[in-house]
């Protein structure tokens, strides 16, 4: 398995908001992995920067060295940049790595308007930086910046022609792609300057590669939560372009990243806060391997789960004072049941998509089958006959469970149904693995003793280890979402088989 890696050169943000903060939020989001190379330190929070300390260039070298050397980089991101010396190494770093792809956020501008870097500064950036730059993503004053500074000047761009013709002046430069950002430019539907927010109606941004012009279009948001949207782009971008995308589809799908998190952000501080950076993840609540351990511990499991494992009807059991009569009952029912267990996981074998599930699932009904004679044996020792088993109706307990199983695997996919099975499957593997080791169960003379010892066995256990893993397998692949619908299945057949023990003591009987 391989993974994008993105080195980020940039500064730190204390707020969280942007730099090498947000830098690293949209990496995760986007499942790559990280490395950084600190340029400087700000004190700040969402009202604005109060002071930077700048990292020494020759401190950023070597942590920029320390990554290639080891771990490696697919594409390196650059925000602030702090000196003109800081750029000297970082040019010759690149040149000397061969870095395949680099996307440069020009982090020259407050929002404020003042200028964040010195005039050596941005003149090394335009000379040594944008020629080793596969996309550039400045913002309409920054791309005016470094024209002036190249000795060229340019008007306020005032529609969207004038927002190409800035992006191709800029893209004359050096870098091999310009991704212009015309957040500064609200348009109106038909791509003029709007007057006003009530005449915005888009931003447009603009990407030329050199030959070929490519608009972005998002809807104008009114928002005062875009703290570190440049550093949230550009890092999305390289996000995108780490893991294989090409670089239309990487801007625009860092373009819609951002939208994102601007629609869906929400207050922090008092000041300009950052978007959400989380929007798209979606992340299970529990570790891989783990869906059953998570599954009961939940609060709206653990209740109804207590009642199943610790039943009246299991606690007879283990004390041995659980009458026989009440016993043989639940005997009979349990073999009527069993058939439909088996149906059950013969529908799971056809639902599954794959041969692995569809072996496993065939296994588990082999197993029933097993089950179900080793069932009828012990049934013999009460004086139940196959026969006799066959011509006793089953109960609403019986019947409302078993069905319930076979409507959840006709109406909906393999993993529900396997779901609705799974209390069955690891509940009395959990019942009887408690009650043989307690010291206070009964062993000797116990006439249900066989019947844990039966659920303790080999057979029974791998067939417990087999369903679970084969689960815990498939519940990585779901939404949360789905993950909470499952979960309710699992309640409701635990809450079936408390019906069936309550059968079982004769309560609710027909």
């Amino acid at each position: 398995m391989s993974i994008g890696r993105v080195l980020v050169i940039a500064g730190s943000d204390s707020s969280g908001g942007a730099g090498l903060e947000a830098d690293q939020r949209v990496l995760t989001a986007h499942g790559c992995y990280g490395l950084t190379a600190t340029t400087g330190l700000t004190a700040q929070n969402t009202l604005g920067v109060q002071d930077i300390f700048v990292v020494p260039a020759e401190f950023v070298q070597k942590q920029i060295k320390a990554s290639l050397d080891d771990v490696g980089a697919d594409v390196v991101k650059l925000g602030m940049l702090s000196s003109a010396e800081t750029i000297d190494i970082i040019a010759e770093t690149l040149t000397s790595y061969q870095i395949p792809s680099v996307v440069l956020d020009p982090v020259m501008l407050s929002t404020s308007g003042s200028q964040l870097l010195p005039e050596a500064a941005v003149q090394g950036l335009r000379t040594k930086l944008l020629p080793l730059t596969t996309v550039l993503t400045p913002n309409i004053p920054e791309a005016q910046l470094l024209l002036k500074d190249a000795g060229h000047g340019s008007a306020d761009p005032e529609d969207l022609q004038g927002l190409i013709s800035l992006a191709k002046q800029v893209a004359a430069l050096g870098p091999k792609a310009v991704l212009l950002k015309g957040g500064h430019l609200p348009l109106t539907k038909d791509h003029k300057t709007a007057k006003s927010s009530e005449d915005a109606s888009r931003v447009v941004d603009v990407l030329y590669d050199g030959e070929e012009v490519t608009l972005f279009e998002t809807e104008y948001l009114v928002s005062k939560n875009t703290h570190g949207t440049g550093c949230s782009l550009a890092s999305a971008i390289a996000a995108n372009l780490a893991l294989g995308k090409d670089l239309k589809r990487a801007v625009r799908s860092g373009v819609r990243f951002v939208e994102a998190g601007i629609k869906t952000s929400f207050d922090i501080g008092k000041g300009s806060g950052p978007i959400n950076h989380f929007h798209s993840v979606y992340s299970l609540p529990f570790a891989p391997g783990r869906f059953l351990e998570y599954v009961l511990d939940r609060p709206d499991v653990q209740s109804v789960w207590k009642r199943f494992t610790e039943h009246e009807f299991v606690s007879g059991l283990g004390s041995g004072t659980l009458p026989v009569e009440r016993f043989k009952e639940y005997l009979s029912q349990d073999y009527l049941y069993l058939i439909q267990f088996a149906r059950s996981n013969a529908l799971a074998s056809y639902k599954a998509k794959d041969m692995e599930s569809i072996a496993a699932s065939a296994k588990i009904v082999l197993h029933i089958q097993q089950e179900t004679a080793l069932h009828v044996d012990y049934c013999a020792s009460f004086g139940l006959s196959k026969e006799e088993m066959e011509k006793i109706p089953e109960t609403t307990a019986c019947t409302a469970y078993s069905r319930y199983i076979l409507d959840v695997g006709q109406s909906e996919d393999w993993l529900a149904l396997q779901v609705a099975l799974t209390p069955c499957l690891i509940g009395y593997g959990a019942i009887a693995q408690r009650l043989h080791a307690e010291e206070k169960t009964l062993r000797e003379g116990n006439r249900y003793w066989k019947w844990i010892e039966n659920y303790v066995a080999e057979d029974y256990t791998e067939a417990v280890r087999l369903g679970s893993e084969l689960l815990e397998g498939h519940m990585r692949k779901v939404s949360p979402s789905r993950m909470e619908e499952l979960v309710k299945i699992f309640v409701r057949a635990t809450e079936l088989e408390i019906g069936f023990w309550d059968m079982g003591l004769g309560d609710g009987r027909d």
